[in-house]
């Protein structure tokens, strides 16, 4: 898979998405809190994007602290044929890798905390459910600061990635971002679904400005 280069910790860019990313945990932090770790709509509009996607490998995440929890969804992808996979994070500086995964399949602790596959076969996905601390009208995500999907979509070449997110995670102007900063495909929340290559004004089930 292709290395991208990120900014120093030091530089302009990078305090400017350190800014960015704590305003965005307070925002997902209140929305959680709000509507829950799992709200029906959201449920509902990520399942609605799933339909107008062919793709029969799907990479998801179990959800730590305030994250959104795609679980449901993934029960109803997998009952559909789906093959689901989980990201693994294999040290600073490497693209993700993805091991097939089951609602019930047993977990382990992985790095940084989220649970992945204890085993099974590992597996390039053609569509990935993403986590994200804020997303912002051009569809550009706020992660964590690894840059492990950004390496890691650079290296897919043809997956699309789908953001889940309470609605409040939209950023409100947009996000701080470098060369290697690759924009989502869509956008599902409570509010319904964002595609960031409509335009706003008739962009299906767009979120709330």
């Amino acid at each position: 898979m292709t290395e991208t280069t990120h900014a120093p910790e030091s530089s302009p860019i990078a305090e400017a998405k350190a800014a960015a990313r704590l305003a965005a945990f307070a925002r997902r932090k209140a929305a959680h809190e709000a509507l829950g770790s799992a709200p029906v709509a959201a449920t509902e509009a990520l399942l609605r994007a799933f339909a107008h996607e062919s793709a029969a490998t799907v990479s998801a995440y179990l959800p730590i602290r305030t994250e959104i929890d795609p679980r449901p969804a993934l029960a109803a992808l997998h009952a559909e044929g789906r093959r689901l996979c989980l990201p693994v994070v294999e040290g600073p500086g490497r693209p993700l890798r993805f091991r097939v995964w089951a609602p019930g399949d047993a977990l382990v602790r992985g790095v940084f905390g989220a649970p992945v596959p204890a085993k099974g076969d590992w597996i390039a996905p053609e569509a990935l459910i993403v986590p994200l601390a804020a997303f912002d009208w051009l569809g550009y995500r706020l992660g964590y600061g690894g840059g492990f999907y950004d390496r890691t979509l650079a290296g897919l070449p043809g997956a699309r990635a789908l953001g889940f997110a309470y609605a409040d995670q939209l950023a409100p102007e947009p996000l701080p971002r470098e060369a290697t900063d690759v924009p989502l495909a869509a956008i599902a929340t409570e509010d319904g679904i964002f595609r960031p290559d409509a335009p706003a004004a008739t962009a299906p089930d767009a979120p709330r400005r």
